[in-house]
């Protein structure tokens, strides 16, 4: 039986399972081998994916727990994100384990290699450090500040737009390659480019979707790219860096306080006296009535409740909580949250339990106190 080779594999699959049973490690891979048979064709057969050396070996720890078995699984492949996806979402369809009936669980696919490469950077500032009197320091020092800026970059849509991690609600927009690099390299990671004036689809699909901040650059290009954006793709926020300055210019301190000055389009051209442009927010005007329109039916439904109404992306139901658990369910939350309803009191600790769950707006009856930087409406 061929074995993969350490260095080729590029994923690993974390499961674990329960049994209503005693098991041994051989039931477990037997399960696996053939409860997955037949299911994904003849080029995902694992047991043949293991002879040709796609798959590694297969880990399995068990224990016994009073009459049940738990454990864990790791399976190593040197496939493609979409195979190894497969693979994964196949072993969780085993619903019996030797003579026990069973269930698997995928915790999570692990990139084996994004774990080398922070080990690699990693030791190699560690090795810099130890370098005295090197000519060339400087240059292997900016070796590994590129190897920094790049490790996070990836691309996005048909157009392969550069970006960081943009699974979240909130994205910021910037204009090019470099600007996605220099926020990456400052640790923010939401961020996507639009690689030109033109706007990729890719990023018009995603503005619907995700609350958007445009961040220009502080001269004029940077004002008519926000002009062709707004007129193009929704955009709620702008934010922009310091005149004659460019965002890939900008350091940690400048990045963090012109996002926090980031303003509403309508604002925005307000303030820097541009001619009004028909179409220039007539999509953002839209939407945000939309969503008015949808939390005004949400508060009157929610009257006479005495209940806290959390809402996530698009203003959707996470979750209803009395509001003297609010604060204790925000902690727990694990969700970004868009806005609360209270039909109640909101006090100070609901407050700052919101703004920590990186709330935004809240409306409720009555508020306790004011002091906070979030929109308190009343209802």
């Amino acid at each position: 039986m061929a074995k993969v080779s350490p260095i080729s594999i590029k994923y690993m699959i974390h499961a674990v399972f329960e049994a209503e049973g005693a098991l041994e490690r051989p039931d477990v891979i037997g399960a696996l081998f053939g409860q997955t048979e037949g299911l994904l064709g003849a080029e995902l057969e694992m047991r043949e994916l293991q002879k040709e050396g796609k798959i590694g070996r297969i880990e399995v720890e068990l224990e016994r727990r009073g009459k049940k078995t738990v454990g864990t699984i790791k399976i190593p492949t040197a496939l493609d994100q979409s195979e190894t996806t497969l693979i994964a979402a196949a072993i969780e369809t085993i619903d019996r384990i030797g003579p026990c009936d069973s269930q698997i669980t995928v915790e999570k696919i692990e990139d084996v290699r994004g774990s080398k490469r922070e080990y690699i950077i990693e030791r190699a500032k560690e090795l810099l450090k130890k370098i005295e009197g090197s000519a060339d320091s400087k240059e292997i020092s900016n070796e590994i500040r590129s190897a920094i800026k790049i490790s996070g970059l990836k691309e996005y849509g048909p157009e392969k737009v550069p970006c960081g991690d943009i699974s979240g609600e909130e994205i910021i927009v910037v204009e090019g390659r470099a600007d996605v690099i220099n926020l990456l390299k400052h640790g923010i990671r939401n961020v996507i480019a639009l690689n030109g004036t033109k706007i990729p689809e890719s990023v018009k699909e995603l503005s619907e979707k995700k609350e958007v901040t445009l961040f220009i650059d502080g001269d004029r290009g940077g004002k008519l790219i926000a002009e062709n954006a707004c007129r193009n793709m929704n955009v709620d926020y702008i934010a922009v860096a310091p005149d004659g300055k460019e965002v890939e210019e900008l350091t940690n301190k400048e990045i963090i306080m012109h996002l926090r000055k980031k303003m509403p389009p309508e604002e925005f051209f307000s303030q820097k006296r541009f001619k009004r442009f028909e179409g220039s927010s007539g999509r953002q005007t839209k939407r945000r009535q939309t969503e008015t329109d949808k939390l005004g039916k949400i508060v009157k439904e929610s009257r006479g409740s005495e209940k806290a109404i959390i809402l996530g992306a698009g203003f959707k139901e996470i979750k209803r909580v009395s509001i003297k658990s609010l604060a204790r369910t925000l902690k727990n939350l694990r969700v970004p949250v868009k806005a609360i309803i209270v039909d109640g009191t909101v006090t100070k600790a609901h407050l700052n339990s919101a703004k920590k769950a990186g709330c935004k707006k809240i409306l409720a009856k009555n508020f306790a106190s004011t002091d906070s930087e979030m929109d308190l409406q009343s209802i």
